[in-house]
Parts: C-alpha cells; sequence; structure tokens
C-alpha cells in the first residue's frame, strides 16, 4: 500500500502535460501512473482534474532569520512560500546578523531556523571580500552556490570588484561550486544617483534613471567573461531586462555553465508602477517598461532561465515610508529596496504566463523547477515529477480567481506591491516529500517539516 495517492490529475512536467495519478511512499515518488490504475493508498487526494506541478523552487529569498526576524522570520516566511507554492526555497546570506560567511554561521543558521521552516530549504553561501578562505569550508557544509554583488549593497554585507571576482571565481572553481551576483555596476550607479541628488532629481523618475538598463548590461557582461575566463560556473541573479537575458542566452549557447533567474515581479509588473505607486515597488534592479516586460517572456518559454524567483525582500512599513533603523527617509533614495513576493510569486506568474499570454503550463515546470534544481545541484532529488524524486508537489486550480489581500499574506509584515492584484489560477495544496503542508490558502502542517537540503555532491 503507498502512502498517498493523487489521482485524477494532469500531471505537468517539463515535456508534456498528462492526465495521470501519482502514488508516493516514504516521501518520494514511487509511481507516476495512468489514470485507470488506482492502487490502493492510506490517503487520497482527488485532484479533480487541476495541475499537478512539479514544487515550485524559489533561487532567491531573504528571510532575515538569524538578526533581523521583525522583518521577516523562517515561521513566516516559508510557511507563505508554502501557502504560495515554493517547496524549497534558497535563502540568501545577507540581511542575516551576522551574514552567513563561514561555516561556523551555516551551524549557527541552521540550528536557529530549522525547527521553524514549513519548506524545504537550501543555503547560498555569503561571497564577500574577506572570507574568500572560507568559501570551501561553505562548500563542504552542503552551500548550494555563493552571493555577491557587483554594485552598491548594505552596509552589513559587502560588494566585490572585479579583480575580486575573477579571484573568487578561480577558487570557487577548484570546487565546482557556482557563484552568483547581483549585477548592477557599482561606479555607474553610484555616479548616477550623485548626478540625480546634484540635479534635484528626487522623484520616482530619478530613481529609475539612476539604475538605467545599462548598469545591468555591464556588470552581467563582465562576470559573464570572467566566468569564460575561469571556467567557473555563474548565475546571474534577478534579471530585469530581456536584453540583459539575451547576453546570458548567447553565452549558454557558447557552452559556458552560465545559468540565470529572473523574478515575478520582472514579468508582470513596470515602471509606470513605480512612478504611480512609490516605495512598496521600489526594487534593484528596478521595475522596466512593459514592453521590456513582454519581451522578458520570450526567455521565459526558451529555457534561458533557471528560476523564477521571488527575490522576497521583507521590511516593515516603516522602512518604506517613515525611517531605517533610525534613519528617517528623506528622499526615494532612501526608501527600503525590495519586494515581498514569496507566496504571490506563483500565481502570478501563471496568470501573466498561461492565462494572459497562453503559455503551455510545461514552461513553468522547466523554468521553476526543473532547471533550478539542476543549477543548484538537487536534481535527483528535488524538481520533477520521476520515480525517486522527492514528493514534492502543487496543484492548481486554473479556474480559480483571486485578489491578493494584506490579510491573506502570512508574512510578519503584510505589505506587498501585489497588494490588489487579481487574476485566476491558484495554489490549491502543497505537498512537500509526501506531506501535505498547505491546502487552500492555509497552512496544515506542524512547523519543523521543512528540511535543509545540500547540494548532491
Amino acid at each position: 500500500m503507498y502512502d498517498l495517492l493523487i489521482k485524477n490529475g494532469k500531471i505537468v512536467t517539463a515535456e508534456s502535460v498528462t492526465e495521470g495519478n501519482i502514488a508516493v511512499k516514504d516521501g518520494k515518488i514511487a509511481a507516476v501512473l495512468a489514470v485507470s490504475e488506482v492502487p490502493d493508498a492510506a490517503k487520497v487526494i482527488d485532484a479533480k482534474g487541476n495541475y499537478v506541478f512539479p514544487g515550485a523552487i524559489d533561487t532567491h529569498a531573504h528571510l532575515n532569520d538569524p538578526g533581523y526576524e521583525w522583518r521577516e522570520d523562517y515561521e513566516h516566511g516559508t510557511a507563505a512560500a508554502a501557502v504560495g507554492g515554493y517547496t524549497t526555497i534558497i535563502d540568501m546570506p545577507l540581511q542575516n546578523e551576522p551574514a552567513m560567511t563561514n561555516a561556523e554561521l551555516f551551524d549557527v543558521k541552521h540550528d536557529k531556523v530549522d525547527p521553524n521552516a514549513y519548506v524545504d530549504y537550501c543555503f547560498w553561501g555569503g561571497l564577500i571580500p574577506d572570507n574568500f578562505d572560507d568559501l570551501k569550508g561553505l562548500d563542504e557544509k552542503g552551500c548550494v552556490a555563493f552571493k555577491s554583488f557587483i554594485g552598491p549593497v548594505s552596509p552589513d554585507y559587502s560588494s566585490l570588484s572585479y579583480g575580486q571576482a575573477y579571484e573568487a571565481m578561480q577558487i570557487i572553481k577548484e570546487f565546482d561550486g557556482r557563484a552568483g551576483f547581483h549585477c548592477e555596476d557599482f561606479s555607474s550607479i553610484k555616479w548616477q544617483e550623485q548626478r540625480m541628488k546634484k540635479e534635484g532629481r528626487l522623484d520616482w523618475q530619478g530613481f529609475l534613471d539612476s539604475r538605467p538598463v545599462i548598469s545591468e548590461m555591464l556588470a552581467t557582461v563582465d562576470i559573464i567573461e570572467i566566468a569564460k575566463a575561469t571556467g567557473c560556473k555563474a548565475h546571474i541573479c534577478h534579471v530585469s531586462s530581456p536584453d540583459v537575458a539575451q547576453k546570458i542566452k548567447e553565452a549558454q549557447q557558447e557552452g559556458y555553465d552560465i545559468t540565470a533567474e529572473t523574478c515575478s515581479h520582472y514579468l508582470s509588473l513596470t515602471d509606470q508602477d513605480v512612478i504611480e505607486n512609490g516605495p512598496l515597488f521600489k526594487c534593484a534592479p528596478p521595475l522596466r517598461s512593459q514592453e521590456e516586460v513582454d519581451r522578458l517572456w520570450t526567455y521565459v518559454e526558451d529555457g534561458t532561465f533557471a528560476g523564477i524567483a521571488s527575490d522576497h525582500s521583507p521590511c516593515s512599513y516603516d522602512e518604506k515610508f517613515n525611517e531605517i533603523l533610525g534613519q528617517k527617509i528623506e528622499n526615494v533614495f532612501d526608501v527600503w529596496g525590495g519586494i515581498s513576493g514569496i507566496q504571490s510569486g506563483f500565481q502570478i506568474t501563471f496568470y501573466e504566463g498561461c492565462v494572459k499570454r497562453n503559455v503551455c503550463p510545461t514552461v513553468l515546470a522547466n523554468a521553476m523547477s526543473v532547471l533550478p534544481a539542476k543549477a543548484f545541484g538537487i536534481y535527483g532529488q528535488k524538481g520533477d515529477i520521476k520515480i525517486g524524486f522527492d514528493a514534492d508537489l502543487l496543484i492548481v486550480d486554473p479556474e480559480k480567481e483571486w485578489e491578493i489581500t494584506s490579510d491573506s499574506l502570512l508574512y510578519v509584515n503584510k505589505i506587498s506591491a501585489f497588494v490588489g492584484r487579481k487574476g485566476k489560477g491558484l495554489p490549491v495544496t502543497t505537498i512537500i516529500r509526501g506531506n501535505v503542508v498547505a491546502e487552500d490558502g492555509k497552512i496544515v502542517a506542524d512547523k519543523g517539516v521543512g528540511t535543509l537540503v545540500k547540494k548532491i555532491k
């Protein structure tokens, strides 16, 4: 007898959508069956003709735990992820206190967050100028990649110069790791910010103009060239521009192991949202034009992106509108930059892609599950509906209409640029290693059901 049977579903993989049943035993997918095959199981879920996706993987989340739990913590952040359809998150090392930059801090963070996780999670390791000697130790602990900035970052973390990036990537190449980068050119952004302030352009158009696509392009192209020179695997975080995506695609076509992600907000929101609505829509890189949003979808469809991430970057209401750590917000450049979206990411992407643009659901299975798992070294355990993989499954009702409200959000701070958005197509059941964790927008499992996932060696 199986532990769990999901029957009457439209099973979505990167290759096809087929009607069938999925049997689970000991937390693993034990059989993928025809609709006519209905074996005995201790628990049966009738998918009722809805889509059954492999659980989505959020390649880029900031849960702020430990250190800044008043912004977000694992209990709230992973609960939101589960309700939203992300079954595995890859958590960033910064916006922690201290930032996770060595093996000892890996253990500190793991011990703190593990009892509170509702979804499975991986760790990005920190990559800053003074922790090069610690990178191998973090890899041995199980970090799936290493995060750095080629661009401005918060005071508790440090950016790399291109020379430092070259050295770091030489080191990471030695243990077959992957270096990830926030690609916005430091010098051009700092100069543009100074220019905007000098010209008195302290409005939202001034903010957008301080971070043009060229700054993202410069950093991305340079990191690609360093990756080529060192042979190191690289990951370009939160790509906002289709022109930048094209450069990444070209490097991939040349045979280099350079992966990238975009985010649900870059596939749905625009620069006009920033101009009209301000603080909640500020992020970096910034939102782009509607024309660029539409073109960016081309790179989702062709497989350029190994991840449609949330880049969940939560903060308090005050940090968007009043003050940050006691410092009064004087202008747009002082406002906290980041969009909270880990609960909304899948439904936004499904609606924008499968409903509005008629994108095949297989595209989402590829971009949000299969390719991220492969990029971060966890494919075989995560990322697909195949025998032997973890039974991480997401049932989506394509006809269910929704509106995102503040009250529906499970975050510590119930604010988001997505509040007020309406659409169709909603995750209704989230299953992690055979455990039903969320149903109909509510958590139905005990915290601690989530567990650490390490890169498969």
